[in-house]
């Protein structure tokens, strides 16, 4: 909401009134004079002709403004704008536990992932910070919270598929440790994985109270063909399929005021990457606007002297 900082200063502009009785009483105080003297000369210098007198109410309007400009910007006042000032902390949690392998996202799941997580990177706002923390059986952090972009892009590169299970309450809770690490800023956590979760010492839900009471959003995109996937075969040779578990991931997007997005292939993934900057709620800030009143009261200023003294003077 509009407002200002220092509001007390706007007592100031009861000044104006005052002082707009005070130059209407020295005007009346003059003609009495004038008539008091009774010199017709004197009483024509005092009184001025109308020109004069509408040149003199100009001036001194011109000098009130600049006053109740000044006064205004002393309050610094300010306005919400679109975009935070500090930016936002975005923080990757990538799934690459052993379902990661697989090859029906080209040229194969970890790829694909990092490939659309590299898009979203590049998106970001100047002003964001990024970071990116990895599952399997458990969490480990790859690139820290960091204004240089191309840095956590490099180290996401490394990135490769491991063989263990999917720990993605653990995952979370790291990122969601990583994103409020740097305070004062807005905060969300993107997370993918395409599995249930099997493994860790945090349960999701437990993720997602920690989310909530840091006030940080998560988005979440689940990972899963529109075929059965084989993974694998027990030892009985029955095949094992990848799992998707949706619930899970629409319940901690929906607790945490995010979004889930499913992707079936690798062009459903860069498309949902692509577009997750816009999906990104920016807070306004409040953002004082005092230097333009006061570089208004500035120049009413310099433009008053310079009718009454300069070049353009508008009383002879």
């Amino acid at each position: 909401m509009p407002g200002f900082y220092d509001p007390v200063w706007l007592l100031g502009l009861f000044l104006i009134p005052v002082l707009v009785g005070i130059y209407f009483w020295i005007l009346r105080q003059k003609k009495t004079e004038a008539i008091r003297f009774s010199r017709l000369a004197f009483v024509k210098s005092t009184l001025g002709d109308a020109k004069k007198s509408r040149r003199t109410h100009l001036l001194f309007a011109i000098a009130l403004a600049a006053i109740a400009l000044l006064i205004i910007g002393l309050a610094d006042p300010h306005i919400p704008l679109e975009q935070t000032r500090e930016g936002v902390n975005v923080v990757l949690a990538i799934d690459d536990s052993g379902s990661m392998q697989a090859t029906d996202y080209r040229p194969s799941r970890i790829e694909a992932a990092k490939s659309a997580a590299d898009t979203l990177l590049k998106n970001l706002d100047t002003k964001d910070y990024a970071g990116v923390v990895i599952f399997e059986s458990g969490a480990s952090t790859v690139a820290y919270l960091s204004p240089d972009k191309d840095r956590v892009r490099e180290k996401l590169g490394a990135v490769s598929a491991r063989s263990g299970q999917t720990a993605i309450g653990d995952g979370l809770a790291l990122a969601i440790d990583m994103a409020k690490s740097i305070p004062n800023r807005k905060a969300v956590v993107i997370l993918l994985s395409d599995g249930v979760n099997n493994a860790g010492v945090i349960s999701p839900d437990e993720a997602v109270t920690f989310a909530k009471s840091s006030g940080i959003q998560v988005y979440t995109v689940g990972m899963g063909s529109s075929q059965n996937v084989v993974l694998g075969y027990d030892w009985l040779g029955n095949p094992q399929y990848a799992q998707l578990d949706e619930a899970t991931l629409q319940s901690i997007a929906s607790q945490t005021g995010g979004k889930y997005f499913k992707s079936v292939d690798d062009q459903t993934l860069q498309e949902i990457y692509a577009s997750l900057n816009q999906q990104i709620t920016r807070e306004k800030e409040e953002t004082s606007i005092k230097n333009i009143f006061i570089s208004g009261a500035l120049i009413l200023l310099v433009l008053e002297l310079w009718l009454r003294y300069g070049r353009g003077r508008i009383i002879q």
